[in-house]
């Protein structure tokens, strides 16, 4: 018998994601093959602040930055009584991936008659770093409150919070109280964590290097980047291009590339303009080009990778287009 090969519409598929980053499990997290669920998901929406049995709020000082310290401070009250076994402050990592899935249905004589494909999201923390101090108490009666300040390192090397479109690194200060023969207790604030542009400067990991050279040459061509590198996501930058050995066509752009390894990533373009297939030739090629808000910074961790690239790309009749690129760095 002939399968019958279809697309699921992700009916009862769902998503997750280990606590404190819970909030949103269920069928938001899944979707339809070639679907892309987390397009919509801001990172700080998969954040569950507190599982109900205390309240309160974990404040940090100054925007947090990988590599420097964190210093805040924790305020709670218990609503109910707790009685664990530790008790800590720790900051963990969350990465979420869409991963493809797909099942096949099958008649009582064992045929595939129908093979379901959907999307659906995963999540695991790959750092939970516990903290001596603050000394949390394991024991609290109902209204009863405690508050303390902190000072904690903040991953050395990152990663930093990046949403890569199809992959999310989130970011969350934690006090858990570990319960014996019983579900944890917590209290949690989402925290934002910066990539540091000194570690993409020093070449540290894959991001670094070219990516921050003002001028790069390719071939007879140089690729220039005008503006202060790294470049902030949501500002514009401007680039000069000459290339003196560049094809006559139809047409050329100048563009920023975005790659990842995201399990589901796809590569794409997130800026373009074009330009004069002549004005490369003399070097006479400027654009400016908005690096879009809410871009992830470069980084290479947790395995997840993401960098960008400016190409240079020219437009020709009944032959392959023509490019030259060089590495971009983003913060």
């Amino acid at each position: 018998m002939l399968s019958n090969i279809v697309g699921g519409l992700a009916s009862g598929h769902t998503g997750s994601a280990p606590s404190p980053f819970d909030a949103l499990d269920g069928p938001r997290l899944a979707g339809a093959e070639g679907s892309h669920p987390l397009h919509s998901v801001a990172a700080e929406e998969l954040l569950r602040p507190t599982d109900g049995a205390v309240s309160g709020e974990i404040v940090v000082d100054q925007p947090a930055r990988v590599g420097d310290g964190i210093t805040g401070r924790v305020r709670l009250a218990a609503t109910r009584k707790i009685d664990a076994r530790k008790a800590y402050l720790r900051l963990v990592g969350l990465r979420l991936d869409e991963v493809r899935r797909e099942e096949d249905h099958r008649n009582s004589k064992g045929e595939v008659i129908w093979t379901e494909r959907w999307v659906e999201t995963q999540g695991k923390l790959f750092s939970a770093d516990a903290f001596l101090e603050p000394a949390v108490p394991t024991s609290l009666q109902p209204g009863e409150t405690w508050e303390a300040p902190f000072a904690v390192p903040a991953p050395p090397l990152g990663p930093p919070t990046a949403h890569l479109g199809e992959s999310i690194i989130a970011w969350a200060l934690e006090v858990r109280w570990d319960i014996a023969m019983g579900s944890d207790h917590w209290l949690a604030s989402y925290l934002p964590l910066a990539q540091h542009p000194d570690l993409l400067r020093a070449g540290v990991g894959k991001q670094g290097g070219a990516s921050l050279l003002a001028g790069v040459a390719v071939g007879d061509g140089t690729i220039d980047v005008l503006s202060p590198l790294p470049a902030p996501a949501g500002q514009e930058i401007a680039i000069k291009v000459s290339w003196p050995s560049a094809p006559a066509g139809r047409g050329a752009r100048i563009e920023i590339h975005r790659r990842t390894n995201a399990p589901n990533g796809v590569e794409g373009i997130i800026a373009s303009a074009a330009v004069d297939p002549a004005s490369l030739t003399s070097g006479s090629a400027q654009v400016s080009l908005l690096v879009p808000p809410g871009s992830a910074p470069s980084f290479d961790g947790a395995g997840l990778e993401i960098d960008y690239i400016i190409r240079v790309l020219v437009d020709r009749q009944f032959h392959a287009d023509a490019a030259i690129e060089r590495p971009l760095g983003i913060v």
